[in-house]
């Protein structure tokens, strides 16, 4: 029988929400919005500035002024902004603010630039970022961006510390995010990144998934959340393998960001599709493509 995931303060279905722009600056009203919709339709809770958030072209002001419009239209609901950084002090900068914000824990990563070059260097970066904020973190893992990998040794090791609440795994790797979960107790929340495991991870006692498709269908990862944790075998493969799964593949091929923002316009959720340097925004031949998929999965009007 599979595990049901551990009860979370922070919900199962979270969104790593896009970062509209307009004329070349963060729309904050687009943000707020975007939030109100996510949460609206089915999410717990929001993930503002990760990858699909575009963090890493960003200024401090933008971070600041996405994380507070975040705050301010989810109204109670969780917010884990993203504070990824390649230095201790840049990650507790992030803290910093998204605390101030009112944020309720945030996302770090390893170092993106300098990776270790030794046993301990990367449980050296984690603990000292943890020893100088009391803000819950969440660790990150997404080697195709950071180029390394947060692997178990590591996790067991932090695991127990009172202000690690759990970890997002985006590295495809569901071997690795179960030996995660076999290491790490109930408390330690274990978040499936990665579209295409979203059931098979819950069903296997994950406690749910931060996922890009998320930002225009949140009803349907939540449902599928759901089922996987009810044991609705044939539901959950049903929205895992028909519904998910394409959404991934496609937003996987053209790029997250990019997809994504074209479903939001296409939903009429968001007005800009725009995107910084060095993404690029859809083609009209990709973004009738992604149509296409949208329609044929779930049609462009589906929760």
């Amino acid at each position: 029988m599979p595990t049901a995931p551990a009860d979370s303060e922070y919900g199962t279905t979270l969104v790593p929400t896009v970062t509209p722009f307009s004329n070349g600056s963060v729309d904050a009203e687009a943000v707020a919005d975007l939030a109100s919709f996510t949460l609206e339709h089915g999410a717990d809770g929001l993930i503002p500035c990760g990858t699909t958030g575009e963090f890493a072209s960003l200024s401090l002001d933008e971070y600041e002024t996405v994380v507070s419009a975040s705050v301010d239209a989810a109204d109670g609901a969780p917010v884990l902004p993203g504070a990824g950084h390649s230095s201790v002090a840049g990650t507790l900068e992030r803290i910093e603010i998204a605390a101030d914000c009112g944020a309720d824990a945030v996302l770090v990563v390893l170092p993106y630039f300098h990776g270790e070059n030794g046993p301990g260097g990367n449980e050296r970066f984690i603990r000292a970022v943890l020893a100088e904020t009391d803000l819950p973190l969440i660790l990150y893992n997404i080697p195709s961006c950071v180029g390394q990998s947060i692997d178990a040794d590591l996790v067991e090791a932090v695991a127990d510390h009172p202000d690690l609440a759990g970890m997002k795994d985006t590295s495809g790797d569901l071997t690795h995010l179960l030996e995660i979960i076999r290491r790490t107790g109930e408390d330690f929340h274990l978040f499936q990144g990665w579209d295409s495991q979203l059931v098979p991870a819950v069903s296997m006692g994950a406690t749910g998934g931060i996922n890009a498709v998320s930002n225009y269908f949140p009803g349907v990862m939540s449902e599928a959340i759901g089922a996987a944790a009810a044991n609705d075998i044939d539901r959950a493969r049903d929205l895992q393998l028909n519904h998910v799964a394409p959404l991934f593949n496609i937003s996987l091929e053209y790029g997250f960001a990019p997809t994504t923002k074209s479903v939001l316009v296409e939903r009429g959720v968001i007005d800009d599709d725009a995107v910084r340097p060095p993404l690029v925004e859809l083609d009209a031949e990709q973004r009738a493509a992604v149509a296409d998929v949208v329609d044929a999965t779930l049609g462009i009007a589906a929760e």
